[in-house]
């Protein structure tokens, strides 16, 4: 089911109109570059019965070592290849007794001319140290020594390598202020046994690169009982006549950027503010397979009376976390 709260009607059907939406058919002609921020920043929410004490503190413990930062890392890295962005610096953390952080500084794929002395020149070391090298310790962009394109590109290594291949007339780096950052809370109820375990995620790009195209995988990276979305676009660029332009891409709901059998599992509600660029979406998974919810105990173990309770416990946890209060 999908309910959609329109606080203003669209207005992206327009070819132009007051707020600086343009006909999105064709790509944006723009004068110098694209200064843009698309914010993407939610929220996953992960329930679990633990029957004990002494559970609940195990379950904290397991999901804690599940998605401590070097875990965190390796999806951080997954979604800036997705958004076909480079890292430029990488700072991760575990904390006690529970808890981990992860932060990369990124920046759009353009990259830098051999030799050039600049900020950016961090952002090509970095990616050469992600990239295989020899017994010499060279890097391996598979040209077998020659500087040429196209040996380059076929390794996609292009876009890292230091050689001469683009010239340095050719290539311009951007660093455009973006970050993804991501933050756990395990914890649990000291009554009713049950434990949460939450993510925050924050994807922040300028330039032409989006964060929405993560969504899905973000989504299936972890149990997502419950999610919470905020898109935004801030900010303004031009275009060559010198005219504002402060959304350059289409969208109606966040909705529209994710898998159709991943919205089938979840009921989910949009409250959208057209005019401000402000996009918010939340989702309550529809089905509760009470086996996948039970820390250390099997189903058949339960009577169907505290199967009930259990299941009826997890519900209204989840449906409190959904709304934002205190119903039950």
């Amino acid at each position: 089911m999908r309910r959609v709260e329109e606080r203003d009607a669209p207005l992206h059907d327009y070819t132009e109109n007051i707020w600086g939406i343009w006909n999105m058919q064709s790509k944006l002609k723009l004068y110098g570059f694209n200064n843009l921020t698309k914010s993407l920043s939610f929220n996953i929410y992960d329930v679990c019965y633990a029957k004990s004490p002494r559970e609940q503190r195990d379950y904290i413990a397991y999901i804690d070592e599940q998605y401590n930062s070097e875990r965190l890392t390796k999806i951080l890295f997954h979604v800036t290849k997705m958004i076909g962005a480079h890292v430029l610096n990488v700072s991760k953390q575990d904390y006690e007794p529970q808890g981990a952080s992860v932060t990369f500084l990124i920046a759009e794929s353009n990259m830098i001319p051999a030799g050039q002395k600049s900020a950016a020149s961090a952002a090509l070391s970095y990616q050469e140290s992600l990239l295989p090298s020899n017994k010499d310790g060279k890097i391996n962009n598979g040209s077998d020594g020659r500087n040429d394109k196209q040996s380059c590109e076929q390794k996609d290594a292009y876009k890292y390598c230091n050689c001469d291949c683009y010239g340095n007339d050719e290539l311009v780096a951007h660093l455009d202020k973006s970050h993804i950052t991501v933050h756990t809370y395990p914890e649990y109820h000291p009554e009713t046994n049950i434990a949460t375990f939450r993510v925050d995620i924050d994807v922040a790009t300028c330039g032409e690169i989006t964060p929405l195209s993560t969504l899905d995988f973000l989504i299936g990276s972890f149990d997502s009982d419950i999610i919470t979305m905020d898109y935004r676009v801030r900010g303004f660029t031009r275009n060559v006549e010198g005219k504002k332009i402060f959304i350059d891409h289409t969208i109606t709901s966040i909705q529209d950027y994710i898998d159709k059998v991943t919205l089938d599992k979840y009921d989910a509600i949009d409250i959208n503010m057209y005019q401000a660029n402000i996009f918010h979406t939340k989702m309550l998974i529809k089905e509760i397979d009470l086996q996948n919810y039970l820390f250390n105990s099997d189903i058949y173990e339960i009577t169907p009376k505290t199967r009930l309770q259990i299941s009826n416990s997890l519900r209204q946890e989840m449906i409190e976390i959904f709304s934002g209060a205190n119903i039950f």
